[in-house]
């Protein structure tokens, strides 16, 4: 099983702090290393050279048959074989062996052909000179170490925090917030070095100015074309109205209705673009809403408004009645599972609903289901489903597939509205065939609601009744 490793660990300050800290003790092994070596060298050294003459002088009395100096025997017990071996040879040689329980070094030379005259020098000192300059190498080096580390990491969490500054703007931005802006102070100063994150932030802010200033003209625009064509549709509509009844005033009649559909959303959609709509919240049984929204989705023109972006490919939708007994169409079937009480916007609720029907009804095919499961409302066809370009990437305005009818504003309204609400709407495709939006509301019903319609069952600590599927 291969453990996922934190994420953390993938952090830019994280990854400097490990490549200081490694590079730190490369750096510091490299130069203990070298240090260690040249002084123990030199120790060794000296202690080898003053071993040697020592050997010299014991040699010169041997010699001459006087007495040897102190630490020169003959052969004495402590003497390392290689060394004895060596000196019996006839060469001379030196090494540092522990000899009665302390380090000593070793001179040894021939003495008559079969034995080793040998010279024992106290090592104890070089040693603790070598041990002492490796702790200090040692521990200055985890000092040396640390320091970096810490000067390194503020260092690094400086830049990391302004890293962190531009992706939250750059989050912002791509969340709808057009004015954030990073605003690095060190851009402020032309005088003042730039870094890579001052020109990211630059950068960063540029295209933000850039992409509002374009966004706005779109909005302005949009506006304009809608506003300066209501009045001429408007005369287009009552000139309409008195042509003699036909086939042909009927065509007329059906396209200045489509026309004056495309300019009310165009408008909504410039309203939404704007950002400062207000809710008008009251709270709602979501089964009465989707049952409004069913009803007067039947009732508009084409099945719903003719800018229904297309959600099920090019099928054909089928025909719209009412049942007068429930108030509902014939062709949509809306199912209770679990109903909720909503604060929302009614209207706005309503609008979401009935794009989503109409769009099902327009582009899929029958049977249209409506299912209320507690906040979350689905909205399902039986057609060829949605287009990959809608799945993935969400509802874009004036784009349909497939020869599809429609203007592509009916799901960019319905998903602008549900942001408005502060729902979340998705799109998918069902595994079986047909298209699903879900739409899901915040689901806070007010302490205290009661039944609705007038019923008198009792409620659970969710608004609704007991028992509740």
């Amino acid at each position: 099983m291969r453990l996922a490793r934190p994420r953390w660990s993938g952090t830019l300050a994280v990854k400097a702090a490990v490549f200081i800290t490694v590079m730190c003790c490369a750096l510091a092994a490299l130069l203990g290393v070298l240090v260690h070596v040249s002084v123990t060298h030199q120790t060794v050294g000296e202690a080898r050279d003053l071993a040697l003459s020592r050997l010299e002088d014991a040699t010169t009395a041997f010699e001459a048959g006087d007495t040897l100096g102190f630490g020169a025997e003959v052969d004495p017990p402590g003497l390392p074989a290689a060394l004895r071996r060596l000196a019996v040879a006839g060469e001379r040689g030196t090494m540092v062996a522990e000899h009665r329980g302390r380090p000593t070094m070793w001179a040894a030379g021939p003495a008559d052909g079969e034995r080793a005259l040998a010279v024992a020098v106290d090592y104890r000192q070089s040693a603790r000179t070598i041990e002492a300059l490796d702790n200090a190498i040692l521990w200055s080096s985890v000092l040396a170490i640390g320091a970096t580390l810490l000067v390194g990491a503020v260092a690094v969490t400086r830049v990391t925090r302004r890293l962190h500054a531009t992706a939250r703007v750059a989050r912002r931005i791509s969340a709808g917030d057009l004015d954030a802006r990073v605003d690095d102070p060190r851009t402020k100063d032309p005088t003042r070095p730039q870094d890579e994150v001052a020109v990211v932030a630059v950068a960063l802010d540029s295209m933000a100015s850039s992409l509002q200033g374009k966004l706005l003209s779109e909005q302005r625009f949009t506006a304009d074309v809608a506003h300066e064509l209501r009045t001429p549709l408007t005369g287009l509509h009552a000139a309409a109205e008195l042509l003699p009844p036909g086939r042909p005033t009927e065509l007329v009649r059906d396209r200045v209705a489509a026309l004056r559909t495309l300019t009310e959303d165009l408008l909504e959609i410039s309203r939404l673009d704007t950002g400062h709509e207000r809710l008008e919240l009251d709270t709602e049984s979501l089964e009465a809403v989707a049952r409004r929204a069913v009803r007067a989705a039947a009732g508009s023109p084409g099945a719903g408004s003719p800018g229904a972006t297309p959600g099920a490919g090019t099928g054909a939708g089928t025909g719209i009645g009412i049942d007068t007994s429930t108030g509902t169409s014939t062709d949509t079937e809306v199912r209770v599972v679990r109903d909720a009480l909503v604060e929302t916007d009614r209207r706005r609720l309503e609008r979401v609903l009935g794009n989503l029907v109409a769009n099902a009804r327009l582009h899929g095919r029958a049977p249209v289901v409506l299912t209320v499961n507690g906040p979350v409302v689905t909205v399902r066809d039986h057609g060829d489903g949605y287009p990959e370009y809608l799945t993935a990437h969400g509802p874009q305005r004036f784009r349909t597939e497939g020869g599809a009818k429609g203007h592509g504003l009916g799901l960019t309204i319905a998903a602008g509205q549900a942001e408005v609400l502060g729902a979340r709407l998705t799109f998918a495709n069902a595994p079986d065939g047909g298209a699903v939006a879900t739409l899901t509301l915040p689901h806070t019903p007010p302490a205290g609601a009661g039944p609705r319609d007038g019923t008198t069952s009792s409620t659970g600590g969710d608004g609704l009744p007991d028992g509740a599927a």
